[in-house]
């Protein structure tokens, strides 16, 4: 299994990826780990974690790199040789079999729907993430890949979301949500309730209704969606928040000498909850509805970050998530088209 990653995208770039990719290389040796970007930069950093090119561990040269604050579809045709462009290349020739980056997310988007393709009965792909609550992780999608969505869209990342978590997460017809402003039927806009009735009578969908912002980290569901603008605004609040709750509970347990030693007493519950709330072990976010393989990692992505995307990416190919989104939703279609009135449906706004 060949895994493409690029070495140059990220604010820790070339030094934690390619430290992340050697870990990863240790771990699994059944996996080909193929290192974009500048040949004398990957070389260095091969060099300090005591590892050099070999079979399993190869670098290809790229001269370009698309940087963060770039317009994505000008520095995509322009930067050809760019990694994340040879990246998205060599998925779509099957020289690759997954392709991971944590540099530029318009970047990665655009290059997977110009160079790979998407799914041919989706409208517009996904971006899911994967967050932590007391019980179990969840997968909110999307998290800006499209922005504006109608009812359709939102259902396609519906069955999307749910092959995902029940191929990578390992759960059992996973439990669907869709976010709204509440848990009854008729709360939200238009598009939330035609999205509400369409995933009420979708087969692929095991479906729980709407979620409310502040139900999402209960853990009642497996996947919760959203249009883009909001996942979005949600994942990057959160983010946010909990920067924020950091921060106040070390100026509250340093305040003085008595709370300190408290603090002491209870470090290793508080390592133990920076472990299990640490995004970076759920392995990036998958780009969901392109022809092949692609995951999307944090900017400021650690090693550890790196090394747990290649784990997700392997597994994504293992479970041939790609080509189940594909039968899913050309079933879905089939099905629809068979059904006399969702046909009538369909056509009911261009009659009127």
């Amino acid at each position: 299994m060949r895994i493409a990653v690029d070495a140059m995208g990220g604010d820790h770039a070339p030094r934690e990826i390619v430290r992340g990719a050697v870990e990863a290389s240790r771990e699994w040796p059944e996996l080909e780990i193929l290192l974009l970007g500048d040949e004398t930069a990957v070389r260095r950093e091969l060099a300090a974690n005591k590892a050099a090119p070999s079979e399993r561990l190869r670098i290809v040269h790229t001269t370009q790199t698309i940087e963060m604050g770039e317009p994505p579809a000008h520095a995509v045709r322009t930067k050809r040789d760019s990694s994340i462009v040879r990246g998205m290349e060599m998925l779509r020739h099957q020289e690759a079999d997954a392709f991971l980056s944590a540099g530029s997310t318009g970047a990665m988007v655009a290059s997977a729907l110009l160079f790979v393709g998407r799914v041919r009965t989706l409208k517009r792909p996904a971006i899911g993430t994967v967050l932590p609550t007391p019980t179990k992780p969840f997968l909110l999608l999307d998290m800006g890949a499209t922005v504006d969505c109608t009812a359709r869209e939102l259902e396609q990342f519906a069955v999307m979301g749910s092959v995902y978590a029940g191929a990578v997460m390992g759960l059992a017809e996973p439990r669907v949500g869709l976010l709204s402003i509440g848990t009854e039927e008729e709360k939200g806009d238009a598009v939330t309730k035609e999205t509400h009735a369409l995933l009420k009578k979708n087969p692929f969908v095991n479906f729980a209704g709407n979620v409310e912002g502040h139900d999402l980290f209960k853990g009642e569901m497996d996947v919760c969606v959203a249009d883009g603008f909001v996942g979005n605004v949600v994942l990057k609040t959160i983010e946010s928040e909990a920067r924020a709750i950091t921060t106040l509970l070390r100026r509250a347990l340093t305040r003085n000498p008595v709370r300190l030693l408290g603090a002491l007493l209870i470090r290793g519950g508080i390592r133990h909850l920076k472990k299990v709330m640490d995004p970076e072990i759920y392995g990036g976010a998958p780009l969901l509805g392109v022809n092949g393989t692609v995951i999307i990692t944090h900017g400021a992505a650690s090693h550890k970050a790196i090394y747990h995307a290649i784990r997700v990416s392997a597994e994504c190919v293992r479970q041939e998530v790609a080509r189940k989104i594909t039968d899913n939703l050309a079933e879905l279609d089939r099905r629809r088209a068979e059904d006399p009135a969702t046909a009538l449906a369909d056509l009911s706004p261009a009659l009127s």
